[in-house]
């Protein structure tokens, strides 16, 4: 029996080389594999406007014999997906709620400390650059990957202007919204299993477009690797049926507090400003904490240079 999600890792391996045809294929299988699992040949053609003979060259070309080993090997992919919950039943079922606590936050802490030890410290500093020097920066991250994007949007929104955060459930509104793209903009591609193929042709788009592109997912296997020109890693394993994207998140938060080290001034100053419209339209009604005046780190650094003076 092949291991789990096999089928999907072969899609995603040869993805580049593939025509334009068997891509549509590969990209809807990716996405919606749950449901190409009940498909016959002719089916799977009909819904994607191919005919079912492309279809099982498809089959042929990422290495079955024929599209019913093909259609398998979806079988297992779905049957490993619900064996995680019996997975989970197994190694939870008994404990109680203080014991999956403690095991859940054990796991989330080896995944940090794997991330810590193994995040090119080179690669960063040149991602904080990137974005540093790129007049416009979109960011893609989608299911799972989603809350991710939304956060270094909202951050980096607030360092400088010009971030596009593309939430979209098509590939071609996805490349209007990227239509602009150009060498001087820079692309963020986050994406962790189950890998994004919108995401993945959102960077090749921004590749050819010459775009610097950062990626930020799991291994130097990931398909997202393929368009990237500077690669972030953190671990993200499945502790159940659930992501963990604590790691993921902690990457990119480091990635904030980065940029606003690099340029104190610059986000003091957009801070300040946000803050004075929403005291003038009474946004928060001023019952926040005043985080331009309480922020250690983005004061830190200007402290210092009023000391000296």
């Amino acid at each position: 029996m092949e291991k789990q999600y096999d089928v999907l890792s072969r899609i995603q391996e040869r993805y580049d080389h593939m025509s334009k045809s068997h891509k549509v294929i590969a990209g809807y299988i990716l996405e919606h594999y749950d449901q190409a699992v009940f498909m016959t040949a002719a089916r799977l053609g009909e819904t994607l406007s191919v005919s079912e003979s492309t279809v099982v060259r498809f089959a042929a070309g990422v290495g079955y014999a024929g599209y019913p080993e093909f259609q398998k090997a979806l079988e297992e992919c779905v049957q490993g997906k619900l064996s995680n919950i019996q997975k989970m039943d197994a190694k939870y079922g008994r404990s109680t709620q203080s014991e999956i606590l403690t095991s859940v936050i054990t796991a989330d802490i080896e995944k940090l400390e794997h991330t810590i030890h193994h995040l090119d410290s080179a690669a960063f500093e040149t991602a904080v650059n990137i974005i540093l020097e790129a007049e416009t920066i979109y960011i893609m991250g989608l299911r799972s990957n989603e809350p991710l994007a939304a956060f270094l949007h909202f951050y980096l929104n607030m360092i400088r202007g010009n971030v596009v955060l593309l939430k979209t459930t098509s590939v071609t509104e996805t490349f209007e919204q990227m239509i602009r793209i150009g060498e001087k903009d820079c692309f963020i591609g986050i994406s962790f299993p189950r890998y994004s193929m919108r995401t993945l042709k959102a960077m090749e788009f921004a590749n050819d477009r010459n775009s610097k592109v950062i990626a930020i997912t799991d291994t130097v296997h990931s398909p997202m690797n393929l368009y990237s020109s500077c690669n972030l890693f953190a671990r993200s394993d499945m502790v159940s049926i659930v992501d963990s994207l604590v790691a993921p998140l902690s990457v990119i938060n480091a990635l904030v507090v980065a940029l606003c080290l690099k340029c104190p001034q610059d986000v003091k100053r957009n801070l300040e400003m946000l803050e004075e419209a929403w005291n003038n339209y009474q946004v928060y009604l001023n019952d926040e904490i005043d985080f331009i005046n309480d922020e250690p780190i983005l004061n830190y650094s200007l402290r210092k240079q009023d000391d000296k003076r």
